[in-house]
């Protein structure tokens, strides 16, 4: 496995930062995790989008060009695909603030860290996506866009983890935030949608979610199949009374739900039929990776 670090590839036992990178000091960076699918990247364009915004907003200047790190991630993809001889695979993309002191100011902070590790990934055996996840309402609450914007996909995500935890101890998979004002925001780690009388379910942006990849293409993929959707405020209530609960995420993909805390949901022909189109969507949004594995 090679891993890209500030234009040089490493080998995986020599891929290494500096104790000082104030990524790993105060989780002062951003981030995109993006999916191979059958040598192709998956909405690339709108990961990396997406990175920049993030960057922006935190006044961290990615010290490359769009087409720049495009053209260096597919160039790490493609080695490694070829050397692991694998057709699929997860990319983590890592821009950090870079080396500097103890102390908080960026300004102190030498050049930006860039890095893309190329790797498998596997969050759920294959019968959770047949027999659904576990989940749990968290009492940790998503913090509001005033004190973190949850639109910045940023390196601190110990919000996410302490309810992670939380779900942990619940022997659940998964657990569903709330915002202040006590409406449903999204899990640790993925976007959640609701079905109700055929009509596909997601909070908007507003409530404070991070705008999921995955969960722009599910909203696509219904209008394409000519299913109802909509971006709406969900209580409580609405999740709990809902037909069918799904879940998406880069890693996750979409993901039914059986449980939410001690309730049972059904895994509805809605979730069914949109796990059975993701894979064509897919082909017909990546960028083609041209290697011979």
């Amino acid at each position: 496995m090679k891993v890209f670090i500030n234009g040089k590839l490493y080998d995986k036992q020599d891929a290494k930062i500096s104790v000082w990178d104030h990524g790993f000091l105060y989780g002062d960076g951003v981030f995109e995790g993006i999916r191979v699918y059958n040598n192709a990247i998956f909405k690339l364009d709108e990961h990396l989008k997406r990175l920049y915004d993030s960057a922006k907003v935190i006044e961290l200047k990615i010290p490359y060009s769009f087409e720049e790190l495009k053209n260096h991630l597919i160039n790490t993809v493609k080695i490694n695909l070829e050397e692991e001889k694998i057709e699929n695979a997860y990319i983590r993309l890592v821009v950090s603030r870079g080396e500097g002191d103890l102390g908080l100011d960026p300004r102190k902070c030498k050049e930006p860290s860039v890095i893309i590790i190329v790797d498998k990934i596997q969050l759920y055996p294959k019968e959770f996506y047949e027999k659904g996840l576990r989940l749990i309402i968290s009492s940790y609450r998503r913090p509001s866009a005033d004190i973190l914007s949850p639109r910045i996909k940023s390196l601190n995500y110990l919000n996410n983890i302490l309810a992670k935890i939380e779900a942990n101890n619940a022997n659940a998979q998964e657990a569903i935030m709330l915002n202040q004002q006590g409406y449903i925001t999204e899990c640790t780690a993925d976007n959640i949608f609701i079905v109700k009388d055929e009509v596909v379910k997601t909070p908007p942006p507003f409530v404070g979610i991070l705008e999921g990849i995955t969960r722009q293409s599910v909203l696509e993929m219904c209008k394409e199949l000519g299913i109802k959707s909509e971006e709406v405020i969900i209580d409580v209530k609405d999740l709990l009374t809902a037909d069918e609960v799904f879940i998406t995420g880069t890693g996750a993909e979409i993901v039914p739900i059986r449980q939410i805390n001690n309730l049972e949901f059904h895994i509805g022909k809605i979730t069914k039929k949109l796990i059975e189109y993701f894979p064509k969507f897919v082909q017909k949004h990546s960028t083609k990776v041209f290697v011979n594995v």
